[in-house]
């Protein structure tokens, strides 16, 4: 069975126990229970939201938790306010204003240790007390009507449990021991058709192995978010003795480093054109070969060898591993030799840091907790109040409070389904509007649909009529991880079946059917009402910010680099910051790309995955510079280096290629600007002939433009030469040849990655002209 039928159905499975459990529980328990569990729509609900997305064990214990806080931060203050005010006093203005009110406190972007789901719980949970015990007036218990709610909230929270329990447990830690495995064979397999590539004498043949390199590093991709997504259920699963605890995380932070040295491999050898390489003799493949058999055995018994308490390294194979690059004394020449040069860099790094030594830097796996310290604590929480924008936060209490008021004007019995879907999508952050509220619209009416047909067919069978929905819950599986309907579009569509199924004495499926659809059109059209009056906030908007942003942190990471400042600059940090905003942007272009146009201009996916695919490896190639910069920064401080005129003229170098590139991407950001756009365009319609094909724009076209391809050889080389000599004045003792060879890798890995950037950054200004082209058809830009 192919793995996405196999996960599809295990996703099934456990859902459809899950909500029978519910349904059991609701349909036909004891009289007591059921009158206690009076919203058996939210534990449907809540049962669907922890469960949903292949959860593991380890996510249902933390949904206990997190449904807990989410009852203690709304049901308290809801018993309060009704007992204060009573329930017969509640209008239809006050139940939305009472909504609104309470949902601005949860989503209050202060607490940002509040999880997703606790959020979107605790908004549900809202949305009913108040339009319910409106909906009932003074018939309403101050507390046993909050108390019945968060009654249901825990039925289905402990439905979630049962069903990852039974037949098996599905344990989170399984799951990423399946993953490591699988990720180990990835890594290896990738690792050995490099080698074999860089060792290969046809062209055709080189090519063709690096197309299946390629293909395995979309598998790797997946793999690594499979891990990511069961990290913290794991962190649940896990017992107090130590003897239990997985050891897979840390396997997987070593497999993260290997990773990320085999793409500055693969980048390498995308700059490589012509094969035989002639650098490489015998002596440099069969070094190549012994790296690579090394690190595939320390790979294989690093598994055994951590749970040990040690890794284990052989060492007489790894003293004589990368001997072979000590025969590296000169800065190469040729920007052919010079990716070569980068590729032994990776190799090197290869073998140092990800197998020899614990791993240092793990960002690219998973986010760095905050400092548990009080004083951290309390630091953290200071900087973060003063950078809060309570935009969000107002503008979804908004949403939801006129989300309510409308359903209620429509029904007063079923105007609660008009917040409630509402609330428990929201999203952290921002959400894609339109293509938002166009999935969730079309999940629920094909739900409803289901849910009607279901009843009609199975009118006198209930049994029956319930476990119709086990082939929803295998075609919701594969809905949710369609590109079409997502996460979003699956639960809804998953929600508006069970909730007509499994349910009784509500009249009419048909009706109550259609009295949903109605209210659900109500609420999202509620909710992109105040999007687009207050902030709009559509997902090519946010992308087009993003890139500036990106933009900026770019400039700010190039002039962050130095060949002399140890320990004092900030490029790690905006490397990073770097990272997380090409992320972002990569999640803003997908949801653009799915986005409604309606009346706004097209988006234009193709100019943004080119700037994507050019800002992607200029992150990287940054970590790799980041790396080289700080082994030449220790070595030149140890020999004393810092105060020699040759080193210092070689940092002028640095600077003379970090200015171009800086100015270049200041251009890049004035003419992306929306501002710098209209102003040229009014100049432009002053001082020229548009007709005419005349511009002055060409005043701010990127110096790195201007230079051409000889210009930037020649720049490259400058910086090349002064190397040579640094490292022929440093190193004239045979003595110091192994020290001296590390050097030269290094300042090639550097001059790579500064040849790279200027590349990139050529991509992406003709990316950036190209895009503003397409914004402003009627003005020519050069």
């Amino acid at each position: 069975m192919p793995p996405l039928w196999r996960e599809c159905l295990s996703s099934a499975f456990r859902t459809a126990l899950a909500c029978t459990i519910v349904g059991c529980v609701t349909l036909y328990g004891p009289s007591s229970i059921c009158t206690l569990v009076a919203f058996p729509a939210f534990s449907y609900v809540t049962a669907i939201l922890i469960i949903i997305n292949d959860a593991a064990l380890g996510d249902a214990l933390r949904g206990c938790w997190l449904a807990l806080y989410a009852t203690f931060q709304s049901m308290g203050p809801a018993m309060l306010s009704l007992w204060a005010v009573g329930p017969g006093r509640f209008s239809k203005a006050t139940s939305a204003a009472a909504v609104a009110l309470a949902a601005f406190v949860v989503v209050l972007p202060w607490p940002q240790s509040t999880h997703l789901i606790a959020k979107r719980v605790s908004l549900g949970q809202i949305v009913l007390v108040y339009v319910v015990a409106y909906a009932n007036g003074v018939h309403t218990d101050p507390i046993m009507h909050p108390i019945s709610l968060a009654a249901s909230t825990a039925l289905g929270v402990l439905a979630c449990v049962v069903a990852l329990l039974l037949p098996y447990p599905r344990l989170a830690s399984s799951q990423m021991n399946q993953s490591y495995k699988r990720l180990t064979k990835n890594i290896l397999k990738r690792l050995k058709l490099l080698v074999k590539v860089i060792c290969e004498e046809d062209k055709i043949t080189a090519v063709g192995l690096m197309s299946h390199a390629k293909s395995l590093v979309t598998k790797r991709t997946k793999l690594l978010s499979i891990i990511i997504r069961y990290n913290e259920g794991m962190q649940w699963e896990r017992l107090p003795i130590k003897i239990f605890r997985s050891h897979c995380l840390s396997l997987i932070e070593r497999l993260q480093e290997v990773d990320t040295n085999l793409r500055g491999m693969e980048l390498a050898l995308a700059c490589t054109n012509s094969f035989p390489i002639n650098i490489l003799d015998q002596d440099f493949k069969h070094g190549l070969n012994s790296l690579e058999e090394h690190v595939t055995l320390t790979i294989k018994q690093a598994k055994q060898s951590l749970r040990d308490g040690s890794l284990t390294v052989p060492e007489s194979n790894a003293k004589t591993t990368t001997h072979f690059l000590q025969s590296l004394h000169t800065i190469p020449t040729t920007y052919q030799e010079l990716s070569i040069c980068f590729f032994l860099f990776c190799a090197k790094l290869l073998h140092k840091k990800s197998l020899t030594e614990p791993p240092t830097c793990t960002q690219d796996l998973l986010v760095k907790k905050n400092g548990n310290s009080p004083k951290e604590k309390l630091a953290n929480l200071i900087a973060t109040l003063r950078n809060t924008n309570l935009m969000p936060a107002i503008k979804f209490s908004l949403s939801l409070g006129l989300s309510v008021f409308m359903g209620l004007i429509y029904s007063k019995e079923n105007g609660f389904w008009a917040g409630l879907p509402v609330a428990v999508s929201y999203v952290s952050g921002r959400e894609a509007t339109f293509r938002a509220a166009n999935v969730k619209a079309q999940g629920t009416v094909l739900g409803t649909v289901y849910g009607v047909l279901g009843c009609f067919v199975f009118e006198r069978f209930l049994p029956i009529r319930f476990l119709s929905l086990l082939p929803w819950f295998i075609f919701t599986s594969f809905l949710q991880r369609s590109k079409m309907y997502g996460p979003a579009g699956g639960i809804s569509a998953v929600i508006g079946a069970i909730l007509i199924l499994g349910r009784k004495n509500f009249g009419p499926p048909s009706e109550f059917a259609l009295a949903r659809i109605i209210e659900t059109f109500i609420g999202l059209s509620c909710s992109i009402f105040v999007d687009l009056i207050f902030w709009p906030k559509r997902a090519s908007t946010c992308s087009k910010t993003e890139l500036s942003q990106c933009l900026a942190t770019l400039g700010e990471s190039i002039g962050s680099l130095s060949l002399l400042v140890a320990g004092k600059t900030n490029l790690e940090d905006n490397q990073r910051k770097l990272k997380m905003q090409v992320n972002e942007l990569r999640k803003f272009v997908v949801e653009a790309e799915m986005e409604p146009n309606l009346w706004f201009l097209p988006f234009n996916s193709v100019c943004y995955n080119k700037l994507l695919g050019s800002l992607s490896r200029v992150v990287d190639l940054m970590r790799f510079g980041e790396h080289a910069l700080k082994f030449l920064q220790q070595e030149f401080q140890r020999c004393g280096a810092c105060e020699k005129e040759d080193v210092n003229m070689l940092e002028g170098e640095l600077g003379h290629v970090k200015d171009l590139i800086c100015s270049s991407i200041k251009n890049i950001e004035e003419i992306s600007s929306t501002k710098f756009v209209a102003k040229e365009v009014e100049k432009n319609n002053n001082s020229c002939d548009l007709e005419a094909g005349k511009s002055n724009w060409g005043n701010n076209t990127c110096m790195i433009s201007r230079l051409g391809e000889d210009g930037i050889e020649q720049t490259i080389g400058s910086f090349l030469q002064r190397s040579r000599i640094v490292v022929d004045n440093l190193y004239g003792d045979e003595g110091e040849n192994e020290m001296k060879s590390h050097v030269v890798l290094s300042l090639s890995a550097v001059g790579f990655c500064l040849s790279a950037c200027i590349q990139g950054t050529m991509e992406i200004e003709e990316a950036i002209k190209e895009l503003v082209q397409w914004e402003n058809p009627s003005s020519e830009i050069d």
